[in-house]
């Protein structure tokens, strides 16, 4: 079995998917008629239209105003680079909806919705202050 995976994701508008993830630091290319393909280190998530994706899976595409259906968690390199980061997300467009903050003193992360209402966060961990067991 092969161990690559792609995440599938619906957007309402692929062109403007692709510029927003593109000016946040993401890499976004068009893939094909009406999809592109975004790159986040080996991760790669496809961009498909709501009509597409709902095709495809036999499903209707989740009413991300109302619930969310998953959250993508990144790591950052730093807490510099969860603001810097965060900042570019609210320049893009997107919005936040945890502000960056210290978690159980070792952890600094924010939390963004893109176009779409998908969930991300981005995460420093400092290992050097993780609680031992």
């Amino acid at each position: 079995m092969s161990q690559e995976i792609w995440i599938n994701l619906p957007v309402k508008d692929v062109e403007k998917s692709t510029a927003f993830f593109n000016e946040i630091g993401f890499h976004a290319v068009s893939v094909g008629n009406e999809r592109a393909q975004l790159s986040i280190g080996q991760t790669t998530i496809l961009l498909f239209p709501e009509s597409a994706f709902e095709k495809f899976t036999g499903s209707k595409t989740a009413d991300t105003s109302h619930s969310a259906e998953v959250i993508f968690s990144i790591a950052a390199d730093s807490r510099e680079k969860v603001d810097a980061f965060i900042q570019k997300v609210e320049s893009a467009g997107g919005s936040i909806f945890g502000k960056p903050s210290e978690i159980d003193g070792w952890m600094y992360g924010a939390g963004f919705a893109d176009l779409d209402g998908h969930r991300w966060n981005l995460l420093y961990m400092d290992e050097s202050k993780m609680p031992k067991k």
